[in-house]
């Protein structure tokens, strides 16, 4: 068996918690390389919901889970997440998970300037969640992050405040805030050092003894690629790098170790915030995806905007982040639905675009150009085979492989665990 990079294909949202919750079965260990708790994971267990948002999705398998140092944790976050599951019957435990002690930490003050800066921007806003992520990368960036291996070090924890508290009272000032309180900040974090010290460790040797050893890896992105801070749709987009090459950077393992990249991809398109979304449906058909397909965010409870698929955003996605197959996801959503779009190209100005442009002002123009097919209208709920697939959406899927570029390698019929076409071995094509 080799490994599995699971990546999002789109703006997020596609569904992966699904899909590495199924991989985390026959993985050894399961890897989160990006991000913060900004992103959420749905897994749905028999009757039981749970919902991630920090924690790598093989906690629910009771897989070693790891938070590479690529990850900005907020130590709060994650200690409330860990209570959570433990609320569902969840056993975490120092055997089941792992952080990096390299890993950035999000503190209040990068929160409560998130939130500052956002409202700042009015009509301009990101659509940051406001927990602090880009502030935190920003800080690690800027060389005056606090990691989580500062934990270990009470006697030099309060002078690598201090000089995070020069920086952002400079920036409080000039957006007519407090500053914060150096003693305050400091005492914050002693009160968790303690709880957290067993989890914190040299993820990259647990993961170089687990080459050795041959055992399997499945590697867990967060957002998508149209929200990568150098591809995406920027500037808004989050502030990490979510392609498949930042599993190696944000875990610690040789690019090489990195295996098959799964892209998870939804049948249809969802956004969550601002930003240019070329198939966008503000209509009938856009409230029908909205609430068949739930699509309201796991972490910030925002109602997501939704739209026919994006065929050449997601051929682009596949492109810059080295994608070898897709995870069909959420096909069922569509079930009731009398025709589909497809978004073969856009238009501006009387010229034609076969990918996404880069500059912003010009995203925001875009007119898609679309391509329409028969809809299936029966249920696909409970259908695990491809050959139990009704005609009509074996159909789509086919047209989605043929402009995307490569093959549904997983198709979901359903939020069940089970209820998973699996076309090939992943752990076997890698």
């Amino acid at each position: 068996m080799a490994n599995v990079t699971v990546i999002g294909s789109q703006w997020g949202d596609e569904g992966k918690g699904k899909i590495v919750d199924w991989l985390a079965a026959k993985a050894d260990i399961i890897v989160r390389f990006q991000g913060g708790h900004n992103a959420g994971h749905t897994l749905v267990v028999g009757n039981t919901t749970y919902k991630l948002h920090l924690l790598p999705s093989g906690v629910v398998r009771g897989k070693l889970s790891i938070i590479g140092n690529g990850v900005v944790v907020d130590p709060w976050a994650l200690l409330s997440e860990i209570e959570t599951l433990r609320g569902q019957g969840l056993e975490i435990s120092p055997e089941t998970l792992m952080l990096s002690e390299t890993a950035p930490m999000i503190l209040p003050v990068n929160s409560a300037l998130d939130k500052a800066l956002e409202e700042a921007r009015g009509k301009g806003k990101i659509g940051t969640t406001g927990r602090g992520i880009g502030p935190a990368y920003e800080d690690q960036v800027g060389r005056r992050a606090l990691r989580l291996c500062d934990l270990a070090h009470p006697e030099t924890l309060k002078a690598k405040i201090e000089k995070l508290a020069f920086y952002y009272n400079a920036l409080y000032k000039g957006l007519g805030a407090q500053p914060f309180d150096v003693d305050e900040l400091a005492e914050k974090l002693l009160s968790v050092a303690e709880t957290l010290a067993p989890y914190i460790g040299p993820a990259w040797r647990v993961l170089d003894k687990a080459r050795a050893e041959g055992k399997t890896i499945v590697f867990e992105g967060a957002q998508g690629v149209m929200l990568d801070v150098y591809h995406g749709t920027y500037p808004f987009v989050t502030s990490s790098s979510t392609v498949a090459a930042s599993a190696a950077i944000g875990s610690g393992i040789g690019p090489d170790q990195l295996g098959f990249v799964l892209g998870i991809t939804k049948a249809y398109t969802t956004r969550v915030g601002s930003g240019p979304m070329p198939t966008e449906l503000n209509d009938n058909v856009g409230d029908t995806l909205t609430e068949r397909g739930h699509e309201f965010g796991t972490t910030t409870g925002r109602k997501r905007r939704c739209g026919w698929f994006d065929a050449v955003q997601v051929r682009q996605a596949v492109t810059v982040a080295g994608v070898k197959g897709m995870a069909l996801m959420k096909l069922d959503v569509m079930d009731t639905l009398k025709e589909v779009k497809i978004c073969t190209g856009y238009t501006h100005g009387g010229k034609t675009y076969d990918y996404l442009p880069a500059a912003a002002d010009l995203q925001e123009k875009l007119e898609p150009v679309y391509e329409t097919m028969p809809g299936w209208q029966t249920s696909l709920r409970g259908v695990r085979k491809l050959e139990d697939l009704p005609e009509n959406a074996l159909k789509y899927i086919r047209r989605l492989e043929e402009l995307t570029g490569v093959k549904a390698v997983i198709i979901s019929t359903s939020p069940e665990r089970e209820d998973t076409i699996r076309v090939t071995d992943i752990f076997q094509a890698a």
